[in-house]
């Protein structure tokens, strides 16, 4: 399985995506900089990611827990998603998701 991720100054990467990861843990991984402050304890909003439109119905909704994380975050919008709140299926092999702002 493969997720898309364009970085903050428009760079494009093909990561490797391992089935029952959380996005933000992938994107860590592989070097990227998202910070991740709570790890993904969905206590913060450092992992804030915006979801490509052609993407967003295929995620599961925003939970509450996560549209409240959403409140901290810079430059919130329609598809903003807290990468610690999804979790890569087959589904979602191929997902594009740009890093957003810190």
């Amino acid at each position: 399985m493969k997720i898309h991720v364009t970085d903050r100054d428009g760079g494009e990467h093909e990561l490797e995506a391992t089935n029952g990861w959380r996005v933000m843990e992938i994107i860590r991984d592989a070097g990227l900089p998202i910070t991740a402050e709570c790890g993904g304890a969905c206590a913060c909003a450092t992992c804030h990611v915006y979801v490509d439109p052609s993407w967003v119905d295929r995620l599961e909704p925003r939970g509450e827990e996560e549209n409240d994380m959403l409140d901290l975050a810079f430059e919130v919008q329609d598809n903003s998603r807290l990468s610690c709140q999804v979790t890569m299926t087959p589904e979602l092999d191929g997902l594009k998701v740009t890093l957003a702002p810190e």
